[in-house]
């Protein structure tokens, strides 16, 4: 095709569950990628998931394995739910580094013990709703100027 409009580039970024696939939204999005890349993240199993912990922390899965169980029960191998979950672990001093023992530590019994909520959405929604107004109203802001903005 040709005209003004053939050689502009879009770009969409979309993340939807399988099971809401099939909502009005679906031939909208079979439009916006066809000719695109779809890329379909499956859920990990415990395996997968420990060894992605075991890589992430540079250690060896046989001690990463107590905590990617507990990652694996709460987030059900949601590849954005885990790396989420990581960070917020982190964030709270749940998963830190130990300049002692120069290796990463963590409190599996508080980990198991923290409430989260079971949609990764409202996960993500609720660590949005913590950062300080500033911050939420600049990412507003910005978010109007679609995937980057001139600093």
């Amino acid at each position: 095709a040709s005209g003004p409009l053939s050689h502009m580039n879009f770009f969409f970024l979309g993340c939807a569950r399988e099971k809401d696939s099939a909502t009005k939204w679906s031939n909208a999005v079979d439009i916006l990628v066809a000719g695109g890349i779809h890329v379909k993240l499956d859920c990990m199993d415990e395996h997968t998931l420990n060894t992605m912990v075991s890589e992430t922390l540079c250690l060896s899965p046989r001690l990463t394995r107590p905590l990617s169980n507990v990652i694996y029960h709460k987030t059900k191998g949601n590849p954005l739910f885990v790396s989420q979950l990581m960070r917020s672990l982190n964030k709270e001093g749940l998963l830190r580094p130990s300049l002692s023992r120069r290796r990463w530590e963590w409190d599996t019994k508080k980990i198991r013990s923290r409430r989260l909520p079971d949609d990764v959405a409202i996960f993500l929604t609720d660590s949005l709703g913590e950062l300080p107004d500033k911050v939420q109203r600049a990412l507003f802001v910005l978010s109007c100027f679609g995937a980057s903005s001139e600093s």
